[in-house]
């Protein structure tokens, strides 16, 4: 009965510990582009692809088929978050407003954008951090601009997109619609 009772509890604990690492990509803390406090907590339930952005890259282009993507889904449960960053060649070195006033007056993106982050480096944002340590399913550094990661409803990382990847390409989209089929 004891070993029983040792089993059961050990089984509860792994679970536990699964749940609690599942979770903790969504109770990362970080500042939206108005510097306000979120977390992808805000968007749970939702399949959210998060992509750090620059508004001087030649990746830039890809705001079109990103807001594309977002507003063909978006009522099927789909967010995209755009995270401004500055760590690659320069290239995104406006302030807040500038990037909101070049996303809106260029691409029309009506997308959620979080504050400008560093993505790699000794100051890399936490949530950089779970994205892309050891302990991600997709391990490795952040290689350029317009990098993709998709985290599915579950608060899981499910893919994880390289900049060439544009946001029409099937591999993205197949994955996107995977996604937003789970529950």
């Amino acid at each position: 009965m004891k070993l029983a009772v040792t089993i059961f509890c050990a089984m509860l604990a792994s679970q536990i510990l699964a749940a609690d690492k599942m979770s903790d990509l969504q109770n990362i803390p970080f500042n939206d582009i108005n510097d306000k406090p979120t977390s992808l907590k805000d968007y749970a339930g939702k399949v959210v692809l998060v992509v750090n952005v620059a508004s001087k890259c030649g990746f830039t282009k890809q705001y079109t088929g990103l807001e594309a993507l977002y507003l063909k889904y978006k009522d099927k449960g789909f967010v995209i978050i755009g995270v401004p960053s500055n760590d690659f060649g320069g290239q995104e070195p406006g302030t807040a407003e500038e990037i909101k006033t070049f996303c809106s007056s260029k691409f029309d993106v009506t997308f959620p954008l979080m504050a400008k982050v560093h993505v790699v480096g000794p100051e890399k944002n936490p949530l950089y951090t779970a994205l892309t340590g050891p302990e991600s399913a997709f391990p490795g550094e952040v290689k350029w601009n317009f990098q993709k990661f998709l985290i599915g409803r579950d608060g899981k990382l499910a893919g994880r997109f390289e900049s060439k990847v544009t946001p029409e390409s099937k591999p993205l989209v197949h994955a996107i619609e995977e996604a937003l089929a789970r529950n």
